[in-house]
């Protein structure tokens, strides 16, 4: 008789191993082992799919989406603030990824009125 998987506890150990891989990816980063830090973030990925696992929040936007490149600011990724959002460039392939933060800015000038 086969043997019954358990999906729950697969999603949860995938979800740990991920951010593992993720961890390791950044001390790699750091010392500049870029290409050890991208397989890194390769095999996170592959887990996550595999096991139909979203990448953990800290980490979502902390690797490139187009080469897998782990972004360190000033040294993997420049990182630009401007009008609303911020700009993220790979220095690996030149991607550019764009998040907004007008929500942030909103909530920031609600507390300062209300603090004055």
């Amino acid at each position: 008789m086969a043997k019954r998987r358990h999906r729950g506890m697969e999603r949860r150990i995938a979800g740990e191993r991920m951010a593992t891989l993720f961890r390791l990816a950044e001390t790699e980063a750091l010392h500049r082992r870029t290409e050890r830090a991208r397989r890194y973030v390769e095999l996170a990925r592959r887990i996550g799919m595999r096991y139909n696992v979203r990448v953990p929040a800290p980490f979502k936007r902390s690797f490139c989406k187009k080469c897998f490149a782990f972004l360190l600011p000033s040294v993997s990724a420049r990182i630009r603030v401007g009008e609303g959002r911020v700009v993220v460039t790979c220095s690996a392939c030149g991607a550019v990824q764009r998040y907004p933060y007008r929500r942030e800015q909103r909530a920031r000038r609600a507390s300062r009125a209300r603090a004055q």
